[in-house]
């Protein structure tokens, strides 16, 4: 922190910091505030963002000397925990040798291994690996696999999608007309989206059902079911259980469609399995990864095909073949992170870190059970989650979790936990207390907030 200055106020102007007051923080702050567009904010209203100075392991150092045990990992991204010495080098001496090469045309090291473990670790014979930089993106390729496998196969009508209440697949176009733009963030712009079939996610005979029926009268013009596996994440972090998943994939197989699985969230072990699937005994048709790939330092996804999708791509005819290609796709870069990420997976016992997190979140977050305005408690693998009726102050909400020195950031209407797989038990602890803390002084204000 610069010598002499003072706490920054957490009251200066939004809109630029244009009020010329001293304030403390780095120098790039407030020249920066002037000219960045945040994301998932309203600039207008939104509290200033903290200044980080630095990370390590679980924890987040902020400029003016506050650290934060960071209880979502970077939007779930850090699994192994913010620098890693193992990723940190691996990248390092790739730097020195390559930082990037186009893919078109040139191979490099990092990206041919990383394809080759993914595909030996992926299930089933999903074995061919397109890598793009987001998850979004990797949505997207996956949705331009399953419409171009049917042209492909002379069925070029076969141009839908099934998708699900609760979804959320990305901020891209393609990936948000498989969303769910009633219940998450897209509403805005939901002109934009070409219409998709999304229906009520199966839950009992009733629902299951109605999507038996819907597909079956709907297979001549759709492409495929998109489904976030046993967690939809940022829709609301709702559950659903394997004889679910698995009910899916049989309607689906059934009427013909494509499976396609979207592991950006539950992949990799988030779920107490390398790939929530896996849990069901579910082999999709294509699968997408991105966040922990890398282990939350570079950008870095993957569309995963089996190796009857790849072959409907395989012809003499050069418009067959799948025309689509990032600037930075394969960067050698974020492929050697993932490759050390990958490392860590094979040394270090994640999977039972995850088993471990999964009992203590169980433990830890049962107190708010029975709290006034819980509407739900519930955990699966590394992710717990507290259901609350409403947030009528998502903003003052998070900001009482950063001042007990927690970094947690509830949304919509749910207080949840994804923290790194390698959070010690002491952090693990405070984060599930805090939230019991701020859960239960919500829940008691919660009548004056009514009448207010």
């Amino acid at each position: 922190m610069t010598a002499g200055r003072q706490p920054r106020s957490r009251s200066a102007s939004r809109l630029g910091v244009a009020s010329g007051e001293a304030r403390a923080g780095p120098d790039w702050f407030d020249e920066g505030y002037r000219h960045i567009w945040m994301p998932y904010a309203q600039m207008q209203t939104a509290p200033l963002p903290e200044a980080v100075k630095a990370t390590r392991g679980t924890r987040i150092e902020l400029w003016d000397g506050r650290e934060l045990i960071d209880g979502v990992a970077s939007w779930w991204s850090a699994c192994h925990g913010y620098n890693h010495p193992h990723i940190r080098d691996a990248v390092r001496r790739q730097l020195d040798v390559m930082p990037h090469v186009m893919l078109g045309g040139l191979a490099n090291e990092p990206v041919f291994t990383l394809a080759a473990r993914l595909a030996a670790l992926a299930p089933g014979s999903l074995n061919r690996v397109f890598f793009s930089e987001s998850g979004s993106v990797a949505v997207e390729v996956a949705m331009k696999m399953a419409v171009q496998y049917w042209r492909n196969l002379g069925q070029p009508k076969r141009r839908k999608f099934v998708c699900f209440d609760g979804a959320y697949h990305g901020d891209t176009i393609g990936a948000m007309a498989v969303g769910d733009p009633e219940g998450g963030v897209h509403g805005a712009v939901a002109d934009l989206m070409e219409g998709q079939y999304r229906l009520a996610l199966p839950r009992d005979d009733k629902t299951l059902a109605d999507f038996c029926s819907f597909v079956g009268a709907k297979a001549p013009e759709c492409a495929a079911v998109i489904l976030e596996p046993l967690v939809q994440g940022a829709g609301g972090m709702l559950f659903h259980n394997a004889e679910m998943l698995c009910a899916v994939r049989d309607v689906a197989a059934a009427h013909g469609l494509l499976l396609i699985l979207d592991e950006i969230m539950t992949g990799l072990g988030r779920l107490g399995t390398l790939f929530a699937c896996q849990q069901a005994g579910v082999v999709p048709d294509i699968m997408t990864l991105s966040k922990s790939l890398t282990g939350g330092t570079l950008p870095l996804a993957a569309t995963i095909a089996t190796a009857q999708v790849f072959g409907a791509f395989l012809s003499d005819n050069p418009d067959r073949a799948l025309m689509h290609g990032p600037t930075f796709a394969g960067n050698a870069l974020a492929c050697a992170a993932a490759n050390a990420s990958l490392d860590l997976f094979e040394r270090e016992p994640r999977l039972a870190q995850v088993r471990a997190i999964e009992k203590r979140l169980s433990a830890g977050l049962e107190p708010c059970r029975g709290m006034a305005g819980v509407v739900d408690v519930r955990v699966k693998g590394a992710v717990g989650v507290v259901e609350l009726d409403r947030i009528d102050d998502v903003n003052r909400l998070r900001a009482r979790f950063i001042a007990e020195g927690c970094w947690i950031r509830p949304f919509a209407n749910v207080v949840y936990l994804m923290p790194a797989f390698t959070i010690g038990e002491d952090d693990l602890a405070r984060l599930t207390e805090t939230v019991v803390t701020v859960v239960g002084e919500w829940s008691a204000l919660r009548p004056f907030a009514r009448e207010a």
